[in-house]
């Protein structure tokens, strides 16, 4: 097998690999910029130069050759090489800045260069706390500035589109982000225009980047010059918690990172899985912030008079029971939903099973044409194919309509029917609706009984996605009875630790008064004398893989350790087994 020797150590390695790629790969570290992994290299930045040569052979004997210590005597290249596009091949000897005197001066030069003209606003920069540019200038950079003269200056606060605000005087010319709209989003809104060191990245003129995955752009800037028009100013990264997470806004599931302060989700960012969506994740996504944070519904809702009033959990509890009892069985529709996860419409499901109800429902929200065979789907829900599994029915717009119209009381959760379109205000007159959901909606208005529930981001729980990948959420946001200390699902930052009921990053008006669904399902079930303990999501999972074939398998520490689990293969290899 071929080998490197790096700084002394070596390395196997097989088949064609970037030489910077794999020096990350061994948890070592060569400092860059310009260069992603999922994009080519242009060596535009510099920095991840390396000394690189070769051990000497002779050709006749094939025998390496030796100086008078007996040491293998290597041929190095004349001049350093920037390892982000250098491939290796073997025998390859490389000297990063840890072991050469050389490539540390190299480094910490051209850092000095990059910064002549960068401006020093790192106090007021969205980028602070999670800049390379910063990291690295503490790292391998001068200790101080030799340039005593004018910096240039460039464009500020451009708003290149409705998501995306640049700041030309920050940029290094690393074109990633003019990369990612040619090799990724492949829309090519975004391009480098001027000289030397006058030039930025900018979109053509009269035109938008309005680009549909065009945040990941921001991402990708190694410094500040590309910040979220939504996200800036509003906080820094050391003030918030960080928490895994998938996108419930199509059926791709991207998996994702919540960033929560003050109990808020103030922005969402793309997490990497090889399997799902690589680095990106499209720029609606990244609007569900707003879902988890506004419109939200506090507290049960209950119509009385033909007005929606503030209800108690009590009450609740007990007019969910009495509706269930007074209704024939048969004039009983649940309806359950692909925006609700695989433990919320398994708890309504096992509930109406012990009351002998009929089996859910439900409807897919499919739209035609969304998908782009990337990471947008026709599919907006994330968890069709989890009703799917759990054996509920799919059927279509009309025959809802038509079974609603048969029905007394109908139970919808986390679905808006009307808002969609499929039912109106008149298709649900003198019925009895009950509806579990997170936000406020023209169908939330129309219910008889409104039981306000967690949202992704508030509850650990399971979605199986439109290539049958189970994956999972970690709850990022309290609620009136959850808290982070207690929950171990949860992550506690700086803020958390030490905030206190009267500090002012500490507001309980951001905790919204809602209970998971399989919480008051339970409740519920106790109500009426029923058997049925439902814990949390992890418990409920480990009931549904113990019961349903399509799960066998499944649970919260192997979907952590898999980054998710492909229930296809799943299902293949239990075949294969047997």
């Amino acid at each position: 097998m071929p080998e490197v020797i790096i700084d002394g150590h070596k390395y196997e390695f097989e088949g064609e690999q970037r030489l910077l790629q794999f020096i990350q790969d061994q948890g070592k570290e060569v400092p860059f910029f310009c260069y992603h992994p999922s994009m080519t290299a242009p060596a535009n930045c510099r920095q991840c130069m390396v000394k690189v040569g070769q051990y000497v052979r002779d050709r006749e004997s094939g025998e390496y050759e030796a100086d008078e210590n007996g040491e293998k005597v290597v041929r190095w290249f004349p001049k350093l090489q920037t390892s982000c596009n250098l491939m290796m091949s073997d025998g390859m000897v490389v000297h990063t800045q840890e072991t050469d005197e050389l490539v540390k001066r190299a480094q910490k030069d051209n850092l000095e260069l990059i910064l002549i003209n960068h401006p020093l606003d790192c106090p007021i920069c969205d980028q602070a706390g999670e800049c390379p540019l910063q990291i690295q200038t503490y790292k391998y950079g001068p200790e101080g500035s030799r340039f005593e003269v004018k910096k240039v200056h460039k464009p500020k606060r451009v708003q290149l589109g409705p998501r995306v605000v640049l700041d030309a005087e920050r940029c290094i010319n690393c074109t990633r982000c003019t990369r990612f709209t040619e090799e990724i989003s492949k829309t090519n809104q975004l391009t480098i225009t001027s000289r030397g060191d006058k030039n930025y990245p900018t979109a053509a003129p009269g035109t938008v980047f309005d680009d549909p995955y065009s945040l990941n752009t921001v991402d990708l800037c190694p410094v500040g010059a590309l910040t979220s028009a939504d996200f800036r100013f509003r906080a820094r990264v050391w003030e918030m918690n960080q928490t895994p997470s998938i996108d419930i806004t199509s059926g791709k599931g991207c998996n994702i990172d919540l960033w929560t302060r003050d109990n808020l989700i103030l922005r969402i960012t793309p997490r990497y899985n090889g399997d799902v969506n690589d680095h990106w994740m499209p720029d609606e996504g990244r609007e569900a912030y707003k879902l988890f944070n506004e419109n939200r519904i506090s507290r049960p809702q209950q119509k009385l008079d033909n007005e929606q009033i503030l209800s108690s959990w009590n009450n609740a509890i007990a007019t969910f029971s009495e509706l269930i009892e007074i209704t024939d069985k048969k004039d009983i529709l649940i309806v359950a939903s692909p925006h609700a996860s695989v433990e919320e419409n398994y708890a309504l499901s096992k509930y109406a099973n012990l009351m002998g109800l009929m089996q859910p429902v439900f409807v897919a929200h499919i739209e035609k044409g969304k998908g782009d065979n990337f990471l947008l789907t026709d599919d907006l829900a994330p968890n069709t194919n989890g009703c799917k599994l759990l054996g509920f029915k799919e059927i279509s717009s009309k025959s809802l309509k038509t079974q609603v119209s048969k029905a007394q009381l109908v139970i919808f959760i986390q679905d808006h029917f009307i808002d969609r379109g499929i039912l109106s205000t008149e298709d649900i007159e003198n019925k009895k609706i009950v509806i579990f959901s997170s936000n406020h909606s023209e169908t939330t208005r129309s219910a008889d009984l409104v039981i306000p529930v967690t949202c992704v981001a508030e509850h650990a729980a399971s979605y199986v996605n439109t290539d049958m990948r189970i994956q999972r959420s970690f709850p990022a946001k309290e609620t009136k009875y959850s808290n982070r200390r207690l929950n171990l699902e949860m992550s506690e930052g700086r803020l958390d630790r030490h905030g206190t009921h009267f500090d002012n990053w500490v507001t309980e008006d951001n905790k919204i008064d809602c209970l998971p669904v399989w919480t008051f399902i339970t409740e519920v079930a106790a109500f009426s004398g029923i058997d049925l303990t439902l814990e949390d999501g992890r418990s409920v999972m480990e009931e549904i893989a113990g019961s349903l074939p399509a799960f066998s398998g499944v649970s919260y520490e192997e979907m952590d350790e898999r980054n998710g689990m492909n229930l296809s293969a799943e299902k293949e290899k239990s075949k294969t087994d047997s």
